[in-house]
């Protein structure tokens, strides 16, 4: 079994620059900066012949190329039990065609759609019991976050493996768009 999913890697420039907002939260897991992407769609742990699917479904994906802006911050929650703060992506109708056309190739590999609603975003810590007030405070200092444009030409299916220091990726295959 192997864990995958679709990504578009952060520019080395910008995911540089978003080390400076990973600070002022007790207790966060900040994430390395070769960890920051853009999730397109995550498959989970899937047998081999399904990756060779996934990889064959994507390979076809194409589509023309996202021009990208990280702007705000927010966190993902179950309940009160805030786990993740994040920078958010501006709409972009290429961005939202290519996660889309993700999905389709998902379904193509045998998956079941994913129920969640599509918000892209670029994780920068995960967090375990976080007090609310501190990730609002967070928030209410980095809310104005906003990196410069890049255009996206490509995007990978990654492979996530787990370790004592948290997730690690591997870049698996790499797809062009255009």
């Amino acid at each position: 079994m192997i864990r995958l999913f679709a990504a578009i890697e952060v520019p080395q420039p910008i995911a540089d620059s978003l080390v400076r907002y990973q600070v002022g939260l007790p207790g966060a897991n900040w994430r390395p900066v070769g960890a920051f992407h853009i999730t397109l769609r995550f498959f989970g742990e899937v047998s081999e012949p399904v990756a060779d699917d996934i990889d064959s479904a994507l390979s076809v994906v194409g589509g023309p190329y996202p021009n990208l802006t990280l702007a705000g911050v927010g966190s993902f929650a179950d309940g009160d039990d805030i786990h993740a703060v994040w920078v958010g992506v501006d709409e972009d109708a290429a961005l939202s065609q290519l996660a889309g056309r993700c999905e389709a190739a998902a379904r193509r590999a045998g998956l079941k759609p994913d129920p969640r609603t599509y918000r892209p975003h670029v994780t920068l810590a995960y967090l375990r019991r976080a007090d609310p007030r501190d990730v609002a405070l967070w928030e209410q200092t980095n809310n104005l976050l906003r990196s410069p444009a890049f255009s996206v030409g490509r995007f990978g299916l990654y492979s996530s493996h787990q370790t004592s220091h948290g997730s690690r990726y591997r870049l698996e295959r790499d797809y062009p768009l255009g």
